[in-house]
């Protein structure tokens, strides 16, 4: 237990999901990459403000690490920790953000179920997404500028994509004070 909430806390060590980078879509403001098929943790939430929605579920997912499974088991954390946000049809509409933890390599085969009705085990199939990086504290504003560079970005390579849901994603915990890094992913668009 003292090794999961070390590494929640400092971030050191963390399992992350395998991917390969795409070189031939390299860009200088972003990079291209494909996730394998994989099982995550998550958990919906619906509302305006994207960091209460993140807090929420991260607590969520955080007591399902803990042992909150059929499994009485615990977990490791890993990262990153990804948010999908769906935004609603307008201005004032509620937005939804599926927050999720993946699960560790020595669970992928068989995770442990989820105890809290409000928490899901996902099956995220092969997927390529266009990443852009950046440090420091983050939060709904900067993200979202985050988004738009990338978006503007893309147009200007004539790149293929989703506009609409996008990922923001987080690699730090809240104690760590530089070299933080965060991401926002954008789906890239699947030939019909």
């Amino acid at each position: 237990m003292l090794k999961t909430i070390g590494q929640a806390l400092f971030s050191t060590t963390l399992q992350n999901p395998k991917f390969t980078p795409n070189e031939e879509n390299k860009a200088p403001d972003y990079e291209v990459r494909t996730y394998q098929t994989t099982n995550w943790i998550s958990t919906t939430l619906t509302g305006m403000e994207q960091q209460a929605a993140i807090s929420t579920g991260f607590r969520r997912l955080f007591n399902y690490i803990q042992g909150n499974n059929h499994n009485k088991e615990n977990v490791e954390m890993t990262a990153p920790v990804t948010c999908l946000v769906d935004p609603g049809a307008g201005p004032a509409c509620e937005t939804t953000f599926t927050v999720s933890f993946y699960i560790p390599e020595e669970h992928q085969a068989a995770p442990p179920l989820p105890s809290d009705p409000e928490v899901f085990l996902e099956n995220r199939k092969e997927f390529t997404v266009f990443v852009r990086t950046y440090g420091g504290f983050t939060n709904m504003q900067k993200s979202r500028e985050e988004l738009l560079n990338l978006l503007e970005s893309l147009q200007r390579d004539g790149a293929r994509y989703k506009d609409m849901p996008y990922y923001v994603c987080g690699y730090d915990s809240p104690f760590k004070l530089v070299n933080r890094r965060n991401e926002v992913w954008i789906l890239q668009k699947t030939e019909p």
